[in-house]
């Protein structure tokens, strides 16, 4: 039986019980972030628990833990479970809803067995779809990791249905965004292309590695508006996040991008990213 830590302890995962009041379960007021442990090492823990921080601040999250409480919390999922190589999960909610005084957030952290993304993704690249749904860039919540998942979930959902495996969103002004779990980078005349952070989109911890890899090998890269022209132009299409990683993208819709095949640039990169998580 798998054991999580909810709150302030580790607790057997069909004893672990939430408030029915509790506004992440009731509003979606709450934060989540997704992990990776690879032989006992979560990947960029700090810049996952950065952006966790920030958002909360930003969105008024209740948030009454320590960084080193939060990591000793992961140590502790994962001793519990037995697990080196995981997908660790970590939500904050502002805990039940308070009729006359302060709340308590409520604070769960879950750890699986990790399952990568099929081989032959990797291998021979994936095919993604443009969803009619569109990012507002008024709304506050867009670019922080928040519970309210459901138009992502729905989108991905329907590109699952058209054998595709993501879904790329473009904002109410017609800018390419990103995927519903990831974020996306094009490669043209071997300059590295992703949307600006401010487009917006959320600040995912391995486009943020990508971008120091580019940094570090003086790889040219671009942070802009891209516009449908931009993504259909491309040599090369890649997608970013902690657990697919670099997934290469060698399809938009009916759209071959570039020959076909996965490109040298991506290929580049999903290595240096291996090297780094080995």
């Amino acid at each position: 039986m798998a054991k999580v830590f909810l709150n302030d302890k580790i607790v057997e995962d069909a004893e672990a019980h939430i408030s029915v009041s509790d506004s992440g379960f009731l509003y979606g007021m709450g934060l989540f972030e997704t992990m990776r442990c690879t032989g006992g090492r979560v990947f960029a823990l700090d810049d996952h628990l950065d952006r966790l921080f920030n958002s909360a601040k930003e969105l008024s999250i209740n948030n009454p833990y320590e960084t080193e409480y939060i990591k000793d919390a992961i140590r502790q999922t994962l001793n519990a479970n037995n697990l080196a190589d995981a997908r660790l999960r970590l939500t904050l909610t502002n805990g039940p809803m308070a009729t006359g005084g302060d709340s308590k957030s409520t604070l769960l952290i879950t750890a699986t067995q990790f399952e990568p993304y099929p081989d032959e993704y990797y291998k021979n690249g994936v095919r993604v779809v443009l969803t009619d749904f569109r990012q507002n860039t008024q709304d506050p919540i867009t670019r922080h990791k928040t519970t309210n998942y459901f138009s992502r979930l729905l989108a991905l959902d329907s590109a699952h249905k058209k054998k595709a495996a993501e879904a790329l969103w473009f904002t109410t002004e017609s800018n390419l965004a990103e995927g519903c779990v990831s974020n996306v980078f094009i490669v043209k005349d071997s300059v590295l292309y992703t949307p600006t952070l401010d487009t917006p989109v959320l600040p995912g911890v391995m486009r943020k590695t990508v971008c120091q890899i580019a940094l570090a090998e003086s790889t040219n890269l671009i942070e802009k508006d891209l516009t449908i022209k931009d993504l259909l132009a491309a040599d090369e299409v890649f997608l970013t996040n902690v657990i697919m990683l670099i997934l290469p993208v060698v399809a938009v819709e009916a759209h071959m991008v570039g020959d076909g095949k996965v490109g040298a640039v991506t290929k580049r990169f999903a290595k240096r990213v291996n090297e780094i998580l080995a």
